[in-house]
C-alpha cells in the first residue's frame, strides 16, 4: 500500500518539478526514488513493470515521448547489479529495502548517487540526440544530478520510518 501511495505522490511531485529548471540547467528528478526504494529481493519483472508505468505516467503528463519510460526501465535493470557493487552478499539478504536507515549513509549515498547519475545521463543524452551541444548536456547532467541527490536524500529521511529496537 505504501508503494502505491508513494507512486502517485512522486509522479505528482515530478510533474510539478518538471516545470522547474534552476539556472536553465538543473531539473529535479525525484520520482526515481521509488525505483531506488523497491525491495531488492523482488522479482525483476515486478520492478520493470513498476518502473515502466512510473516513467510512462511522467511521459504522458510532461509530454516527453517515451524518454522517461525507457530510462526508468533501464534503471530498474541496473538496480540490482549496482546495489551489489556497494553491498556485500551477506548484507544483501538482511536489507530488503535500500534506504539510509538500512544501509547506512555511505553505502546508500553511493548506490543512490550512481543510479541518479545513470538516469540523468541517459535522459539528457537522449533529449539532446547527439553530441552537438556536449558542454550544455554535461552541465545539465551534473546540475540535475546534484540537485536530485540532495532532494532524494531529504525525501528518504521523510519516508523512512525509525524502528526502535526493543529488548
Amino acid at each position: 500500500m505504501q508503494i502505491i501511495i508513494l507512486f502517485f505522490v512522486l509522479v505528482l511531485a515530478q510533474i510539478v518539478c518538471y516545470k522547474i529548471m534552476l539556472f536553465g540547467l538543473a531539473v529535479p528528478i525525484v520520482f526515481i526514488y521509488l525505483i531506488l526504494r523497491l525491495p531488492i529481493n523482488w522479482h525483476l519483472n515486478v520492478a520493470l513493470t513498476i518502473a515502466f508505468l512510473m516513467g510512462l505516467a511522467v511521459d504522458i503528463t510532461c509530454n516527453t515521448p517515451g524518454l522517461n519510460a525507457l530510462c526508468c526501465t533501464l534503471l530498474a535493470v541496473f538496480r540490482y547489479p549496482i546495489f551489489s557493487l556497494y553491498v556485500s552478499r551477506e548484507d544483501d539478504m538482511n536489507v530488503p529495502t535500500p534506504s539510509v536507515e538500512s544501509l547506512g549513509l555511505g553505502s546508500y549515498f553511493r548506490y543512490m548517487s550512481t543510479m541518479v547519475v545513470i538516469y540523468a545521463t541517459m535522459l539528457f543524452f537522449l533529449q539532446s540526440i547527439g553530441m552537438h551541444n556536449l558542454p550544455v548536456t554535461l552541465a545539465r547532467i551534473g546540475a540535475s544530478s546534484v540537485l536530485s541527490i540532495a532532494l532524494i536524500l531529504g525525501l528518504d529521511s521523510l519516508v523512512s520510518t525509525r524502528r526502535e529496537k526493543r529488548l
